[in-house]
């Protein structure tokens, strides 16, 4: 009897290669975006930092380009609160096709007062889902070129416990910024999932996927000088924690195999896997709310509103023979991350 093959256990320490691929990382500069970028940047791919600060994404090249030999990693100017600057900013790339962009960048405030973006939207929910509902509108025609891409949507285990209010989903009659924030990345998560409903109805190739990184502190976080120094004080002071949550390094882990794991579907969560908080990825069920449909929708028509973009995904054109990525993501070259 002949035992179907079982496809590899994803390893967060042995990236598959992915040399020719090109990759945009939004807040790619810092943070978990950083470790993302890092990461994929180990793979041999190009890696586009998206980016408002030239000088912290020179920094942040600076410091991929010192761990990973040869790294091909630019910086391509990139302001989400500032809706008009975007399509210059995808213009500015470059690139006639795009493998995988990683909606990572956001912002988050923890006081008063309200603060709005130029084109007067609330600054979270303007920049964390505005931005990059507009900014997905304008990659479309590059990862439609690009059979297989993926759209992966970073999230938070902060809007598990939200729920939009559809009738002030900019915060202007009850502004409280924790809750802005979990909202503002509640109406990503909901996007994404909306998005990939979209893609399949559209007959697309791109998958949009959905992660969130768990707990994740500064004090767990390697050094990265001079964009984060950690001391060893604060690392041994913070050990206990490694119990519960995670570095921004291990946070990176679910947002890097929805781009590169062959085995990823659409419209799935991958999330650390003790208890969404810390640890290798996993699919995880997808929260009660984040399956409500009807609401989505309506945030999707909201969205489109507020922003006067409606990204479109067609089925890409069909040639002689069905053309891959350069370099395909079940390559079995491996690389550490």
């Amino acid at each position: 009897m002949s035992s179907v093959p079982q496809p590899p256990r994803w390893d967060v320490h042995r990236l598959p290669r992915a040399r020719g691929r090109n990759f945009l990382v939004t807040g790619g500069n810092a943070g978990i975006g950083y470790f993302v970028a890092e990461q994929l940047a180990g793979t041999g791919a190009t890696v586009v930092l998206g980016s408002r600060d030239r000088a912290k994404a020179e920094a942040a090249i600076g410091s991929i380009g010192s761990r990973v030999p040869g790294a091909r990693v630019k910086h391509m100017p990139l302001d989400l609160a500032d809706l008009d600057s975007l399509k210059a900013s995808v213009d500015a790339l470059g690139l006639d096709r795009l493998d995988a962009v990683v909606l990572n960048a956001g912002v988050a405030l923890d006081r008063p007062p309200r603060r709005a973006t130029g084109d007067g939207h609330e600054l979270m929910f303007g920049t964390n889902h505005l931005g990059h509902f507009a900014l997905t509108n304008h990659l479309a025609p590059l990862l439609t070129a690009t059979p297989g891409s993926r759209i992966v949507t970073t999230g938070s285990f902060a809007a598990k416990s939200e729920r939009l209010d559809l009738d002030d989903l900019q915060s202007t009659h009850d502004y409280r910024p924790k809750r802005a924030y979990a909202r503002s990345k509640l109406a990503q998560m909901l996007f994404a999932l909306e998005l990939d409903r979209r893609l399949r109805a559209a007959g697309s190739t791109t998958l949009s996927v959905l992660v969130h990184p768990g707990g994740a502190l500064d004090s767990l976080t390697p050094s990265r000088p001079p964009l984060h120094v950690r001391t060893t004080g604060e690392r041994l002071s913070r050990l206990p924690l490694g119990l519960l949550v995670q570095g921004k390094d291990a946070a990176a882990w679910p947002a890097v195999q929805a781009v590169l794991d062959p085995s990823v579907h659409g419209g799935r969560m991958l999330s650390p896997r003790a208890f969404g908080l810390r640890g290798a990825p996993r699919i995880e069920p997808l929260w009660s709310h984040l399956a409500d449909t009807t609401t989505a929708a309506r945030l999707w028509t909201a969205s489109r509103d507020l922003t006067g973009h409606d990204p479109t995904f067609t089925a890409p054109a069909r040639s002689g023979g069905t053309e891959g990525p350069a370099a395909g993501p079940g390559e079995a070259d491996a690389s550490t991350g």
